[in-house]
C-alpha cells in the first residue's frame, strides 16, 4: 500500500457554520475514527487533493501528523459537493501496524480477452472491488486480474485470485469478477416491435381489469 504524509491540525470548533468558513480558509474540515471515538482535524486543501486524487481510486496508507502526535489512518469516507464536486468533508479510520482490519480493495482488469479478440465475445465485468482482512502493510493499493486468457464462455472468480500469506479474503469466493459471453447477432438482438407491445397491451389491459374487479 502506498502511503502519504499529511499535516494536519486539531478542529476546535464542529458544525456546519465552522465547517463552511474553514472551506472558505482554504481548510477541509476532517475526522479520524478508533473504536467509537473521534477526533475532529483540519487539512489545508491543497495538500489533501493530490492524496484525494489516488485514494479515491485505491487504497492508501497515510500518516497524519498533528501538533503533538502522528496517527496512522486510511480513508474511510469522504463528502464531495453534488454540483460543483468540491471536496466537502472527509473521514479517516486509524489504524495500528499490528492489527487487522477490514477494507474493500478496487479491482483493475488487465488484458484483452482471447474469446473478445478472436471470436468476438464481449467482456463483462462483474464485482468491482473484493474485501479483505489484513495488517496494513499486506493491504494492496489496488488488484490486477489478467483476463487475456478468457474464452467465451470463461470466467474469473473472486476465489481464482491469489493472495500472499497473511491476508484474508472476506468476500464470497463464487462471486464472479469477468466473464466473457457470446456476442448476439444483430437480428437476435429484440423481437419486432408487434412482436413486443401487442401482448403487453393485453396482459397490462388483463391486469387492470382484474384490479377493478
Amino acid at each position: 500500500m502506498e502511503k502519504f504524509v499529511l499535516n494536519a491540525l486539531k478542529r476546535q470548533k464542529t458544525g456546519k457554520g465552522a465547517a463552511r468558513q474553514l472551506r472558505n480558509q482554504g481548510f477541509i474540515p476532517c475526522i479520524i475514527y478508533k473504536g467509537g471515538h473521534s477526533v475532529p482535524i483540519q487539512i489545508g486543501s491543497k495538500e489533501i487533493q493530490p492524496f484525494m486524487n489516488i485514494a479515491t481510486k485505491e487504497k492508501l496508507f497515510v500518516t497524519l501528523k498533528l501538533e503533538d502526535s502522528e496517527k496512522q489512518a486510511i480513508l474511510q469516507d469522504y463528502q464531495v459537493d453534488p454540483v460543483t464536486g468540491r471536496l466537502l468533508h472527509v473521514d479517516f479510520m486509524e489504524v495500528s501496524a499490528t492489527e487487522k482490519i477490514r477494507v474493500t480493495v478496487p479491482i483493475i482488469l488487465i488484458g484483452e480477452p482471447i474469446g473478445v479478440k478472436q471470436d468476438k465475445g464481449i467482456l463483462q465485468h462483474g464485482i468491482s472491488e473484493i474485501e479483505i482482512e489484513a495488517i496494513p502493510e499486506k493491504i494492496p493499493g489496488h488488484i490486477e486480474v489478467d483476463v487475456s486468457k478468457l474464452e467465451v464462455g470463461d470466467s474469473i472468480h473472486v476465489r481464482d485470485i491469489k493472495f500472499e500469506a497473511g491476508i484474508k479474503i472476506i468476500s464470497d469466493l463464487d462471486d464472479v469478477i469477468a466473464t466473457v459471453t457470446v456476442e448476439a447477432e444483430e437480428g437476435e438482438i429484440l423481437p419486432s416491435t408487434e412482436e413486443i407491445v401487442e401482448p403487453e397491451v393485453i396482459k397490462k389491459g388483463k391486469k387492470a381489469k382484474e384490479e377493478q374487479d
